[in-house]
């Protein structure tokens, strides 16, 4: 049979690889010194990640040269995933990582706020009273005064509450409201013991034809208090323009399904001014900010150096400007700390970096270790210009170890040495920080107040290189990794992490029981390093029973792992709980973290360490039928679900879709979004269609509005239309419209208390018109809103029936909802009586 791998277990097979270290090209080196040239900086602010312009800023980065950001205030952990099963916190390091990626491709940096995404809101009231706004609102004050931006633009208008999502709208109320807060000391002044007050000259909205409801009106809309500006530049030391960079970056949003493809050409952006003075020259956004090295008291000669550099630029040869780069350094380090001395001074620091084509790594033997274990790690560094620099000692961190040199790095020399370490004893492991402890609906807890914002966890385990460039001192670091030689893709880069000495990973999210016989609850433990022994029990429910109590284990080598069987037994009444995998090893400490890799090409390896805990569900539940097949869309966990209710579940591919080899199923299912995301769907939904005809029965889940691969209008056996109408309160009445129709009635009764529980949302992308021969099933409203009776449409079709349904059956199964269990189950059961 075929399965959907809900975990990850294994740390020994290596999909995919984080990114080797960046090698900059002589056109790179040279747009990094005109970067140094420009003391400007510019925050773009929206709700999640894919909101952001990524013209405008690449456009700011690369062609303004500007120090630009973006603010993301949420990870995007509500949203839905094209490229696998996660979702909740899991999707959200998965979109964290395709940002920082975007970012990688148009120059800029990435922040975030604490605030969850709980899903798709109406209105900003409902958003900033789940978020708790006043703490986004400080995370927002706190990454402008970190980041010290001249202009903030915002993505969404203010101005639209309940128009548009109230994530966007929130995100402009609060980046608005924060202008005006930013350099207020007497607002939240426990940051200013880490930062200082700032105020940004200028306040944008992004807008476009779009916010005024088409080309037409936005041609005849007054922009006196509009700026623009051409982002179509091209570049021509890179060959691309400015649009073609942006789609690029536009484009690692893969988990959304943005793929972009690449604009030549002239495209305006329309700025509209919300506070602060407009430029003069509206084509300019920092025009009347001083951007120049003037800004810095006594910094006006490190400009004139600098200056000189950029326009002596030797393509063939970078390393010619070292010596004027050094001095420039020198001349920085001599002036009083500021926030533009910071940021030149890392950048000068890897300009100086690239031009001596210097090569600075440290490379762990093992790509994980657990605290207090023993680490060697290898030390190469090679100089690759005829420069004088000199590798005065390097020291490796947390551990404080410490290694005088003083040698003399000749020119394309390389040198290498090994150092044994340990990892200190309370050395932490590495997770993303904001999952380290429970979140509430609507926020993350980040009690550290220096770690609010960052995109990720700053690694611990460094190298130092301390080093003289022309006599110069400065330090380097690189965070230390784990490198491979794969046969076939050669060289290839991971993270080091801190892990666990053991970890138990419970094989599934939730079990459900629809009777009283015991399931067998299949522990994975695997070893974190050499010799790890002990002892493995649940932590169940009060009236839920195991056996054995405890299953004793001895692993003898590092990634070592063997999976251990327990049988769960249910109450006899309705019941809901969680249970947990308890390791205690022979030296009497207890670990209760699973371990879930995320691997795509596309991002780096992700290694989450989490409570291994699992959701189980004694509920009252029959079903009819025993095979059910299934056809995955954008990736979801149902069919893992349908299985623990005792279904036999295979997942088909196109091969499998034939007229024959389809009777042999009870039913079939189409994963969330299958009609937008399956190519091959025009051609499967005949046969699907002739498969309910001939007595099946086929259930389609929510699609899209967007990239339908076929109309609406086609794909059900009689016509619908798919609309943008959404239910997006769990809690939402439901109200059953045909309270005798066989899927409200068999095999289970469905009533009110089976809509009880249901987590994020109702449903999305509501059929909003239907054919009459569509029974309308289930009723349900967001407040203030009219009736949406489309989440749930049944027909009979030929000798069997079809369903289309709108209504999150990919978030309620796998959250173990037992209503969501019961009514499934009635719709997969249906024609079986």
């Amino acid at each position: 049979m075929k399965k959907v791998l809900l975990i990850l277990l294994s740390l020994s097979c290596f999909a995919t690889w984080a990114q080797a270290p960046k090698k900059m090209t002589s056109t790179e080196i040279y747009e990094s010194i005109q970067k140094l040239n420009f003391l400007g900086s510019a925050l773009y602010v929206a709700a999640h990640p894919d909101d952001e312009n990524t013209r405008l800023i690449a456009y700011l980065s690369n062609e303004v040269k500007a120090n630009t950001a973006y603010l993301s205030l949420t990870r995007g952990d509500g949203g839905q995933n094209l490229v696998g099963p996660e979702i909740r916190e899991l999707l959200g390091i998965i979109r964290t990582q395709e940002l920082l990626g975007a970012r990688r491709i148009d120059g800029g940096q990435q922040f975030f706020s604490r605030a969850n995404d709980f899903g798709y809101s109406k209105h900003p009231d409902e958003t900033l009273k789940i978020w708790n706004k006043e703490e986004v609102l400080g995370d927002v004050v706190w990454v402008m005064r970190n980041f010290q931006p001249d202009i903030i633009v915002n993505r969404f208008d203010h101005r639209s509450p309940g128009r548009t999502h109230g994530h966007h709208t929130s995100s402009a109320m609060l980046s608005l409201e924060a202008f005006d807060l930013v350099g207020d000391a007497s607002a939240y002044p426990d940051q200013l013991k880490f930062v200082d007050t700032w105020q940004p000259r200028r306040i944008f909205f992004n807008t476009s034809w779009w916010f005024y409801g088409s080309r037409e009106k936005f041609a005849k809309a007054d922009k006196t208090r509009m700026a623009s500006v051409d982002v179509g530049t091209y570049y021509a030391m890179r060959g691309k323009s400015n649009n073609e960079i942006a789609s690029e970056s536009r484009s690692m949003h893969k988990s959304q399904g943005f793929g972009s493809s690449g604009r030549r050409g002239t495209q305006s952006e329309y700025l509209e001014l919300i506070e602060g003075d407009m430029p003069t020259d509206k084509e300019n956004l920092f025009e009347g900010i001083n951007t120049t090295w003037s800004r810095l008291e006594g910094g006006a000669p490190i400009g004139a150096v600098l200056k000189t550099v950029e326009d002596n630029y030797d393509f063939a040869d970078p390393s010619a400007s070292v010596a004027q780069l050094v001095l420039a350094y020198q001349m920085l380090q001599s002036l009083p700390d500021s926030y533009w001395k910071r940021v030149k001074t890392a950048e000068l620091k890897r300009v100086i970096e690239a031009c001596t084509g210097m090569y600075l790594e440290a490379a762990a033997d093992a790509y994980s270790a657990t605290p207090g274990e023993e680490v060697e790690v290898e030390i190469e560094a090679i100089n690759r210009a005829d420069v004088d620099v000199q590798l005065k000692s390097f020291s490796i961190t947390p551990m404080g170890f410490d290694t005088l040199m003083n040698m003399e790095m000749e020119n394309n020399q390389s040198y290498k040495f090994f150092k044994r370490v340990n990892l200190p004893d309370d050395i932490a492991y590495s997770n993303s920080y904001w999952i380290n402890k429970q979140a509430t609906l609507g926020m993350y807890h980040v009690g550290d107040q220096a770690m609010r914002g960052k995109p990720e966890t700053p690694r611990s385990f460094q190298a130092h290189f301390d080093i003289e460039v022309e006599k110069i001192p400065m330090r380097i670091t690189k965070d230390v990794i784990y490198k491979r030689t794969d046969p076939v893709e050669g060289e290839q880069y991971r993270p080091f992490e801190v892990i666990p000495p053991v970890f138990a990973n419970v094989e599934n999210t939730v079990y459900v029981y629809a009777n009283n016989e015991p399931q067998t609850v299949h522990v994975v433990v695997q070893s974190g390093k050499d010799d790890v022994k002990g002892k493995v029990t649940l932590a169940r429910p009060k009236g839920w029973r195991i056996e054995p109590e405890f299953i004793e284990f001895d692993l003898a080598i590092k990634e070592a792992e063997t999976k251990l069987a327990f049988q769960l037994f249910p109450p006899k009444e309705q019941s809901e709980g969680k249970v947990t995998p308890i390791v205690e090893l022979e030296n009497g400490q207890s670990y209760v973290d699973g371990i879930t890799l995320i691997e795509y090409d596309h991002i780096p390896t992700q290694t989450v360490v989490q409570s291994s805990t699992s959701k189980v569900v004694k509920i009252d539940l029959e079903k009819r039928g025993e095979r059910i097949g299934y056809i995955m869309g954008a990736g979801d966990e149902i069919p893992t679900a349908l299985e623990q209710i005792g279904y036999q579940v295979d997942l088909l591919e196109d091969k499998d879709i034939t007229a024959e080899n389809l009777q042999q199923y009870d039913a079939v299912v189409l994963g969330v979004r299958a009609y937008n995301t399956n190519e091959r769907i025009k051609f499967q939904n005949p046969i699907l269609l002739e498969y309910a005809k001939q007595g099946g029965t086929l259930m389609v889940q929510y699609n899209t509005t967007r990239r339908l691969k076929i109309t609406s209008a086609e794909i059900g056996p009689y016509p619908f239309k798919l609309s943008r109408d959404r239910v997006s309160v769990e809690e939402a009445e439901v109200r059953l419209l045909a309270p005798e129709h066989p899927v409200l009635n068999t095999p289970n009764k469905i009533t009110a208390a089976d809509f009880e529980g249901w987590v994020q949302e109702r449903g999305l992308y509501f059929p909003n018109e239907w054919d009459d021969n569509y029974t309308a099933i289930l009723s349900s409203n967001d407040p203030d809103e009219p009736a949406r009776d489309g989440g749930l449409l049944v027909t009979k079709y030929g000798e069997g029936y079809y369903i289309y349904s709108g209504y999150s059956w990919f978030r309620e199964l796998p959250a173990g909802v037992p209503g969501a269990f019961r009514l499934f189950a009635n719709l997969v059961s249906i024609g079986k009586e």
